[in-house]
């Protein structure tokens, strides 16, 4: 999805809300942002390197993310392009992606095609 926040495409991700699990969370998220409903289906890998992991946004505001990356299912729903929070959605090869991706998304999509048996702690 590309992001109304900061103009770059990106995995959909959020934040979880009070009395809400992960798991609720990712369905909430990925619904609200792109319309799909959605089931997890495993944990790909925790990610916290702050030389991907600190983002700068532009009216200055500093943060540094602790991501849990999941891979997930399509199950339901209707892909919308556009939202509050979304400019555009779509689908990419892997090998094609937009150049003004954030720069953490190809690691955890790398990580996410790998299909391994463990998840990663980068």
């Amino acid at each position: 999805m590309r992001r109304v926040d900061n103009g770059l495409w990106g995995i959909p991700s959020g934040h979880v809300e009070p009395g809400e699990s992960v798991e609720e969370a990712i369905i909430r998220e990925i619904c609200e942002e792109t319309g799909l409903i959605v089931k997890v289906k495993r944990l790909i890998g925790v990610y916290s390197d702050p030389g991907s992991q600190v983002f700068s946004y532009p009216n200055g505001e500093v943060s540094h993310f602790i991501t849990t990356c999941f891979e997930c299912e399509v199950v339901g729903g209707t892909l919308i392009k556009e939202g509050e929070e979304t400019l555009d959605v779509d689908y990419f090869d892997f090998n094609c992606l937009p150049k003004n991706i954030l720069n953490m998304h190809p690691r955890w999509l790398k990580d996410a095609l790998e299909k391994e048996k463990i998840s990663y702690i980068r």
